[in-house]
């Protein structure tokens, strides 16, 4: 059954684009499926050719320019001929293939490359200089809260988000109980496409359990060759326990015996596999605002609440507000805001605001409230930073179950949000 992504349409306008196409993501997000499902939309007009490169022979037929080009002369290509579709699946793990791909885009105008790797460490190292103006990067995420309707073709849902630009509710759970009920599978089981299919918990759980296994040997053992395992998972424990709080790196180094460089980089490479994401604090006054301390969230809950063991019910977690604020930001990312363009304010008397959405010259300021009721003292964050820079007007509030102005602050649900991030 054919499972539709937003990002799919983007990538179809790529084929007569020849710089080569790289798809970068975590494992089992559903890159290998989006380019199967290129080959079956082009497989009609083009040439269309697929290679796994995890298996070592068909990468053997391709890890030269003359075995590239010969291989593909074998299925009928040749210079002057119509276009060739050529999909490489898993090429991180090659670093002569950014060369290979190079040279087919510098001289082979009737070659297009789609290309797939899940570490973006490994893959930035190999073609920041080789495919240098050659290439399109586009990043696949877990899926987003709507492409999890569309997946469990829960259309008559979707349709629901979009009528509501024409509804002002602050009792929105009430009036779509079932809407909020995926919302809340979706916090705590994510949105891995396998496990968003899973018929039921054990399955889910099973299916995120083999998601970490295959992460551990492929991208850390492996590929990135780290040998201290157990630090990392110590790490990952560390950072599970406290998503979306202000990490430490010095008080983490303690509790894994390692130094704060170290552990500095351990997280860099959780962050560049996609684990975590690294949410920043926003200043202009040293003086009176916190410049260092970073919030980590994980880029899917599922992922998170498995490390840590716990999925229990969101109504009945401690921890639900950390969910909905790292639901929130990725839902930022995978809407294709930069991570880095997602920052915090917070001043060292502790009046704070979720989210900075940093444009360079302008800001979004964003409160973001897992709550039924918003009160007025819920917003004083942003009354306070209101205060402190008044030049900036694009405040909001995004809260549970209402999408009305709580005293004179614009709101959004979790499920109408978009317009806020579209600079």
């Amino acid at each position: 059954m054919f499972r539709y992504r937003t990002l799919l349409d983007e990538l179809v306008t790529h084929v007569e684009n020849k710089k080569v196409t790289i798809l970068v993501g975590p494992r089992q997000v559903g890159k290998t499926t989006l380019m199967k499902q290129l080959y079956e939309i082009f497989k009609n007009t083009y040439k269309c050719l697929f290679y796994d490169l995890d298996i070592p022979s068909q990468y053997l037929k391709l890890n030269t320019y003359e075995s590239f080009i010969n291989n593909l002369k074998l299925e009928g290509y040749h210079d002057n001929g119509p276009l060739f579709v050529v999909f490489l699946d898993e090429f991180q793990r090659y670093p002569d293939m950014a060369i290979v791909m190079k040279n087919i885009a510098d001289h082979h105008h009737n070659i297009k490359i789609y290309a797939s790797g899940s570490s973006s460490l490994a893959i930035h190292a190999s073609i920041q200089e080789s495919l240098s103006g050659r290439k399109r990067i586009v990043y696949v995420y877990p899926l987003s809260f709507k492409e999890y309707l569309k997946f469990l073709q829960y259309d008559h849902l979707v349709e629901k988000i979009d009528h509501l630009v024409s509804i002002s509710s602050d009792n929105l759970k009430q009036l779509l109980p079932e809407l909020f009920s995926e919302l809340n599978q979706f916090l705590i089981y994510g949105g891995y496409p396998e496990v968003a299919l899973a018929k039921n918990e054990k399955e889910k759980k099973e299916i995120l359990a083999s998601i970490f296994d295959l992460y551990v040997k492929k991208d850390l053992m492996d590929f990135l060759k780290i040998d201290k395992i157990r630090q990392v998972k110590t790490i990952i424990e560390f950072l599970s326990i406290n998503n979306g709080q202000q990490i430490n790196y010095n008080q983490i180094s303690q509790i894994v015996g390692l130094d704060d460089k170290t552990v500095k980089n351990y997280i860099e490479i959780l962050k560049e596999t996609f684990i975590v994401f690294v949410q920043r604090p926003w200043f202009t006054n040293k003086n009176k605002e916190l410049i260092k301390l970073p919030k980590i969230y994980f880029i899917d809950n599922g992922v998170r609440n498995f490390f840590i063991n716990n999925f229990t019910k969101i109504e009945l977690r401690p921890d639900a507000s950390f969910l909905f604020e790292g639901f929130i930001l990725s839902e930022c990312i995978k809407k294709g805001l930069p991570s880095d363009a997602l920052k915090y304010w917070r001043t060292r008397n502790k009046q704070e605001v979720d989210i900075i959405i940093d444009y360079g010259i302008n800001l979004k300021i964003i409160e973001i409230k897992y709550k039924e009721i918003i009160k007025k003292s819920d917003l004083t964050g942003l009354f306070a930073f209101r205060r402190y820079y008044p030049q900036f007007s694009d405040i909001y509030c995004i809260a549970k179950s209402t999408n009305k102005d709580c005293y004179g602050i614009p709101c959004f649900s979790p499920f109408d949000f978009d317009k806020i991030i579209v600079n």
